[in-house]
């Protein structure tokens, strides 16, 4: 299985991508497009102009992983802009989006901060 840390990052590509594409067009998307290598072991997500289709491409040893989720009746958060650039996000905030959150709208706890006298 593979194991997403900390480290792993998660790239969103912004606007619609046509579903149709499979690992070597996405490959390509991720190098032309997004300006990424699809080498890096980081996970390149993609979603459809319905948003309710995601691809996630992510490099893996040896090979290729493409995991494809597709909802029935919802939406997923997006974010708008044109396809030529990305949001970066974390592993946790990727879970998030496929719950069906919207990442960005998620707060936490505020930090809190202590002073020794």
């Amino acid at each position: 299985m593979i194991a997403l840390d900390a480290h792993t990052k998660v790239y969103l590509a912004r606007g619609h991508t046509d579903m149709r594409c499979q690992i070597d067009g996405l490959a390509a998307r991720v190098e032309d497009v997004l300006q990424a290598d699809p080498f890096s072991s980081h996970l390149f997500v993609f979603c459809n102009r319905a948003r309710d289709k995601i691809k996630v491409l992510v490099w893996y040893r040896n090979g290729f992983w493409l995991w494809y989720r597709r909802l029935e009746k919802q939406r997923f958060w997006w974010p708008a802009g044109t396809e030529q650039s990305s949001v970066e996000l974390s592993v946790r905030e990727l879970q998030w989006l496929l719950e069906g959150l919207d990442p960005t709208a998620v707060q936490g706890h505020l930090k809190a901060s202590f002073s020794l006298l």
